[in-house]
């Protein structure tokens, strides 16, 4: 066990996938802190209510940095802004990951009624980019300096169990009447009825309460079954071995399936309800899921689709 757990641990693999994972929480946070700003809510939610905001704020590492004041938000947002945008170009990239996590850990721990489970996500997802070489594609630093693309594959397999165990302990914190399949299945029309997450008001919308029904129904399946999603990565780096839970997974494969059921539910939450930028956020651990060599064949393949429909008859 110890030998199969140091040549897991030993692993190496081309940096594309965590390239991808990096580029796109770069973004992410970049996107979320401009967005805040624009709306002057750092102001608000992220300074003490002696300064001006909602609430009395503090903590160990704000207070090292000047306390949450006017002064301090005004420098710390844009700085953590611009440190994400390096960060997915790739231009100093340790240092730039480095200085966007430190940065969204304070101002996302600094206030508990604002924000949401995308914070410790995020968080999570780029200490992991701190320690995964992700610089090794899609980078200035691979340009300009030579950066190795061989990177460690672990970081990788942990974002896909974070992903999982996201999932999973969302699912379990759902263990009440409303969710589960001998219950109500009421939770996701009740959601809908709340101002504070919905984009639109639906009390237009009971007709479609069966259909609500539905939704609550999978969304609970959905995260459930989440513990098998890095099992189905487990059984399929080696195809050739017996058993049949392994040859099930790999026949239907379960890793793409369930994650288009993924996207098109993080879809649907986008179009109808308020998270922040929760979906983003998961989105982008999606791309963790696919090791670095699948992408060339997946894209030779929807390039070779794309050329087969213009040439076509008729089109």
């Amino acid at each position: 066990m110890w030998r199969t757990f140091v040549s897991w641990m030993d692993r190496r693999e081309d940096a594309l996938s965590l390239a991808g994972v990096r580029v796109t929480v770069g973004l992410v946070v970049f996107a979320h802190l401009v967005h805040m700003a624009w709306l002057g809510v750092p102001g608000l939610v992220w300074v003490d209510a002696d300064q001006g905001g909602f609430r009395d704020l503090g903590g160990p590492l704000i207070d090292r940095l000047g306390g949450p004041t006017p002064e301090t938000i005004a420098w710390l947002v844009p700085a953590t802004a611009w440190a994400a945008l390096l960060m997915a170009l790739g231009l100093f990239t340790r240092l730039a990951i480095l200085l966007t996590w430190f940065g969204f850990r304070i101002l996302g721990d600094l206030n508990s009624h604002a924000g949401g489970s995308y914070d410790e996500l995020l968080q999570n997802t780029l200490f992991l980019l701190l320690l995964s070489g992700s610089e090794g594609r899609l980078s200035l630093d691979a340009r300009l300096f030579g950066v190795s693309r061989l990177v460690p594959a672990w970081p990788r397999y942990l974002m896909v169990v974070q992903l999982a165990w996201m999932y999973l302990a969302t699912g379990l914190q759902k263990l009440s009447i409303h969710w589960v399949p001998w219950g109500e299945l009421d939770a996701l029309w009740y959601i809908l009825q709340q101002p504070t997450w919905q984009r639109i008001p639906f009390d237009w919308a009971w007709p479609f309460y069966p259909l609500t029904r539905l939704g609550t129904l999978g969304t609970w399946l959905f995260e459930m079954a989440a513990p098998l999603l890095p099992l189905a990565l487990i059984l399929r780096a080696d195809r050739t071995r017996p058993g049949r839970l392994r040859a099930w997974l790999n026949r239907v494969d379960f890793r793409t399936r369930y994650l288009m059921v993924g996207v098109l539910l993080h879809l649907g939450i986008e179009l109808t309800l308020e998270v922040g930028p929760f979906s983003f956020a998961t989105w982008a651990l999606y791309l963790a899921c696919f090791h670095p060599d699948e992408w060339p064949r997946r894209f030779a393949r929807y390039s070779s689709a794309r050329i087969s429909t213009r040439s076509s008859p008729g089109t």
